[in-house]
């Protein structure tokens, strides 16, 4: 297991969410992705995109200002 980290800070929705499907469509099941952003409506559409994906989504972080929303890649 490998974690990796996306950068999708002043990136305003959809942004963060495609980018955090084109990122994790490369990486291999188990694999964890850290998902670093500033829009508030990640908090919701990150994890509503890993349910309906099978992605596990593991902890949502703010840290000055940031949300750090935290997965494990599921099986496709």
């Amino acid at each position: 297991m490998t974690s990796h980290r996306l950068d999708a800070r002043r990136m305003l929705c959809p942004l963060p969410v495609i980018r955090t499907q084109d990122r994790v469509a490369q990486l291999p099941a188990g694999d964890c992705l850290t998902v670093c952003c500033t829009d508030p409506g990640a908090v919701h559409d990150i994890p509503a995109w890993c349910r309906v994906n099978g992605h596990e989504l593991l902890d949502i972080q703010h840290e000055n200002g940031e949300i750090l929303i935290r997965l494990r890649v599921g099986e496709e």
